[in-house]
């Protein structure tokens, strides 16, 4: 079973940046994050699938980049002109098999059919 462990969480003041690392323990079909705040439904943010094709929520389109280095089976999420309500833990997710490998507004994370998923990683910003 792919392993991934997620790191780069931390404290910043609105306006600032974050990257958010996951490294995972072997290749994957579909990567993406996910991102959870207190009292709310976990959501997708960011996909990247193996062709290198990406989708992101729109709450975070052109604030927020993902990308893998293949050779160090690792994703990547850049966080810029990071907000308040992006205040939440953040999760890694693959697919090893075909997936939804694409961020859909309102669906739940089981959609998505990942296979894994890392402890996560938590990510306050303040005003």
């Amino acid at each position: 079973q792919l392993q991934l462990v997620e790191s780069g969480g931390g404290s910043v003041q609105a306006g600032g940046s974050l990257t958010l690392s996951c490294s995972a323990s072997n290749s994957y079909w579909c990567m993406m994050w996910f991102r959870q705040a207190p009292g709310t439904e976990r959501e997708g943010v960011a996909a990247v699938h193996s062709d290198g094709s990406t989708t992101y929520a729109d709450s975070v389109k052109g604030r927020f980049t993902i990308s893998k280095d293949n050779a160090k089976n690792t994703l990547y999420l850049q966080m810029n002109s990071l907000k308040p309500e992006d205040t939440a833990m953040y999760y890694c997710a693959a697919a090893i098999f075909e997936a939804r490998c694409t961020v859909v507004a309102g669906r739940s994370p089981d959609y998505y059919g990942m296979n894994s998923w890392g402890e996560g990683t938590l990510v306050t910003i303040s005003s």
